[in-house]
C-alpha cells in the first residue's frame, strides 16, 4: 500500500526578510513551523491565512521576487550552439546577463560527464565564463525500467559526485517515457523518487522532479501530478515547475498549484507560449503567459532558482531568442 505524506509548510515565508514587522509578529519559518504538519484542511487554511495577512503588511513587498534571484538559463535551450562551440556559447550567454546555468544530461550514452568534460573541467569552464550552476537535469529516467534499481543507485552516486563538484543544489529527474505514464507507474515512480531522494539528501543535495504536460492528463479520474504530490515525501522530493507545460495542460492555475503545497516548488522554468500556436515556445515576454502575475506568488511557491528555457521555434536562432528573453526577465521580472 502506498504511503501518503502530510505536507510540512516549511520555508515558504521568510518573515525575517520583512523590515517593518515588529519582533512579536516576525514568524521564523525554521523555528515556528518546523514541528507542524498539515494534517487537515483546517490547518492548511490557517497557514494560508497567515501568508495572506503577511502580504498586506507594510514592508512585505520588499521580500518579493525582485532582485532576490540570479538570472538563470537551462542550457538545453542552446544545445546546438554548445555542440559547435561550447566555450564561445557559454561566454555569449554570460554576456546576455545570465548569471547561472542549469545543466542537462550527465554521463549517459554518448554524453561523457558534462558535454564531454569531467566535472572538475566543467566547473573550471563555468568559472572562466563567470557562470554558476545550482541545478542539473540528470539521466535518472533512463534507469526506471523494472529490475534496474541497483544500476540507478550506482548512477545516483555518480550524479551526486558530479553535482557536488559543480556546487549544485538540485539534481532533477527530467522525464518519464510514454510507456510509464499510467496510474500504477506513477505510483512506482513516487516510490523510486522517495528512495533516491533520500540517497541524494544524504549526499548533501536535493532531488526535484520536472513536469511536462503528461502529468496533467486525466487517467480515469486521477492525474499523475497529484499522485506524485500525494505519494512522495516533500522533504525528499521537491518540484521544478515548468510554467509553460503547466499552463498548457494543467486543469489548475499556477496559483492553485502553489496553494496545493506551498514552499515545494523550489525551481521554475520560465518558458513562454507562442501567441498563435500554443504548441510552440517563444521568448519570454512575447507570448501568452502572464509572468508578472505568477511572480507575485514567488514567496508562496518557495522558489529559490529560476531558469529561462526555450525548446523550439527559434526565430531567428536560439541565441537571439535567449538574449531577448534575458532582457525581458531582467527588466520586467527580476529588476536587475
Amino acid at each position: 500500500m502506498q504511503q501518503r505524506f502530510s505536507y510540512e509548510p516549511l520555508n515558504f515565508i521568510n518573515f525575517k526578510a520583512t523590515t517593518n514587522l515588529s519582533k512579536e509578529t516576525r514568524l521564523n519559518s525554521d523555528t515556528n513551523f518546523s514541528h507542524h504538519r498539515m494534517t487537515s484542511r483546517k490547518e492548511f487554511l490557517k497557514y494560508a491565512a497567515l501568508y495572506s495577512a503577511a502580504l498586506a503588511l507594510p514592508g512585505f513587498a520588499n521580500a518579493n521576487a525582485k532582485s532576490r534571484y540570479k538570472l538563470g538559463i537551462q542550457l538545453y535551450s542552446v544545445r546546438e550552439s554548445m555542440e559547435k562551440d561550447l566555450r564561445g556559447t557559454l561566454k555569449q550567454i554570460a554576456g546576455f546577463g545570465y548569471q547561472e546555468a542549469e545543466t542537462y544530461g550527465f554521463n549517459y550514452g554518448n554524453n561523457k560527464y558534462y558535454w564531454g568534460l569531467e566535472p572538475k573541467q566543467a566547473k573550471s569552464l563555468l568559472d572562466e565564463v563567470n557562470l554558476t550552476t545550482s541545478s542539473g537535469h540528470y539521466d535518472l529516467d533512463k534507469f526506471f525500467q523494472k529490475g534496474q534499481s541497483s544500476a540507478l543507485a550506482k548512477y545516483v552516486d555518480e550524479c551526486i559526485e558530479g553535482a557536488n563538484t559543480l556546487k549544485q543544489k538540485y539534481i532533477v529527474w527530467p522525464w518519464l517515457a510514454p510507456e510509464y505514464r499510467t496510474i500504477d507507474e506513477f505510483k512506482r515512480l513516487s516510490t523510486t523518487l522517495n528512495i533516491i531522494g533520500e540517497q541524494i539528501k544524504k549526499g548533501g543535495l536535493q532531488l526535484a522532479y520536472h513536469n511536462h504536460d503528461f502529468e496533467f492528463i486525466n487517467l480515469n479520474g486521477q492525474l499523475g501530478f497529484d499522485i506524485l504530490l500525494q505519494e512522495t515525501d516533500p522533504s525528499l522530493v521537491k518540484l521544478e515547475l515548468d510554467i509553460y507545460w503547466a499552463t498548457y495542460r494543467s486543469p489548475y492555475t499556477i496559483h492553485d498549484l502553489f496553494m496545493k503545497q506551498p514552499g515545494r516548488f523550489v525551481v521554475w522554468h520560465l518558458k513562454d507560449m507562442d501567441l498563435k500556436n500554443h504548441d510552440l515556445h517563444t521568448p519570454v515576454g512575447d507570448g501568452t503567459i502572464d509572468f508578472q502575475a505568477i511572480f507575485k506568488d514567488a514567496a508562496l511557491s518557495g522558489v529559490t532558482n529560476m531558469f529561462v528555457e526555450q525548446g523550439n521555434n527559434y526565430v531567428p536562432d536560439a541565441l537571439s531568442c535567449m538574449k531577448k528573453s534575458a532582457a525581458y526577465v531582467k527588466r520586467h521580472l527580476l529588476d536587475l
